[in-house]
């Protein structure tokens, strides 16, 4: 702001000295000088002015900039997906016969409903049994990935401390490798 101070007081100054210099006994001569020079010092005011503007701007922009990235490491969503992903949507989320391709699918998810769906949308009975009565969780997507009993649907990684602890990082590993800005393969860490 201080600087559109600076600009709005040299703008009045300005304009002061140039009514000074228009004034009718002093510039008797040339009476069509006065509107041109308080059109100029307006112009310079103007043009400082907006001038403020642009100094005080960089750094919010530059915030914005880093906010606009998805949370997370891309490195680690990328060990997370390779862990327990790839099994069934591909070595690079683009999907198989078993599950959707996964690139695709993120470009219309935000971090919240990627974490929604991959947490807690797809919470089944697998087996049809009571949630007591159910075997360990790593048997049940064993079986799944295997397709040993029915046909392949993806689980509900929210009791998957591997899964849990970095989702935000499978999200911002497939955001990326959706938008184009990281390719297939392992990402620099």
């Amino acid at each position: 702001m201080s600087q559109v101070k600076t600009a709005v007081v040299a703008a009045r100054t300005m304009a002061s000295e140039v009514g000074a210099l228009c004034a009718p006994e002093r510039n008797a001569m040339r009476p069509t000088a006065a509107p041109a020079r308080l059109i100029l010092a307006a112009l310079a005011a103007l043009l400082l002015a907006g001038c403020a503007v642009e100094w005080e701007n960089p750094k919010p922009a530059r915030q914005l900039a880093r906010e606009e990235q998805p949370p997370g490491s891309a490195y680690l969503g990328w060990r997370v997906y390779q862990d327990r992903c790839v099994a069934c949507h591909g070595v690079d989320g683009q999907g198989t016969a078993n599950a959707p391709n996964l690139l695709r699918r993120v470009q219309s998810l935000g971090p919240r409903e990627f974490v929604s769906l991959v947490l807690y949308r797809y919470d089944t009975n697998l087996q049809g049994e009571p949630a007591a009565t159910r075997g360990s969780r790593e048997a049940q997507v064993e079986t799944l990935m295997e397709r040993r009993d029915q046909p392949l649907a993806m689980p509900a990684w929210r009791d998957e401390p591997r899964v849990n602890a970095h989702v935000l990082d499978l999200y911002a590993y497939l955001s990326e490798r959706a938008e184009g800005k990281m390719g297939p393969g392992k990402p620099v860490p």
